[in-house]
């Protein structure tokens, strides 16, 4: 789903989609992602923004581009997506600190990852 009055990019927005869905298991390895036409019609996205997208995708590693098939999911690509999410972890650190600062408190804390947890198991 693409928010466009979001204040993330949409190329950034179909990055994060399509690296979920790899998470998911609805784009497994070796499985040929949405093409750019495809997914732009689908989501009423300029192919030029979905083709933007996909650069970075094949930038990180995520998926590969074989000439006159498409672009595929690589053998790596949920440990790659992983890896970029654990790099995130330091900045959750000084995020749960500077609320605690302000004072919520830890049970708040605990209570809002038990839920994002919950709700990324369903």
């Amino acid at each position: 789903m693409i928010d466009k009055l979001s204040s993330k990019p949409v190329y950034e927005q179909i990055v994060d989609g399509v690296e979920r869905n790899i998470l998911l298991g609805l784009y497994p390895v070796g499985e040929q992602v949405p093409s750019v036409r495809e997914l732009s019609v689908g989501l009423g996205i300029n192919p030029n923004t979905i083709q933007k997208s996909y650069t970075e995708l094949i930038r990180r590693g995520v998926i590969c581009s074989s000439p006159g098939s498409g672009c595929f999911v690589t053998p790596d690509a949920r440990d790659r997506i992983r890896r970029r999410a654990m790099e995130r972890l330091p900045q959750l650190t000084a995020l749960a600190g500077e609320l605690l600062l302000a004072g919520v408190r830890a049970e708040e804390l605990y209570a809002a990852i038990e839920c994002a947890v919950k709700n990324e198991n369903k």
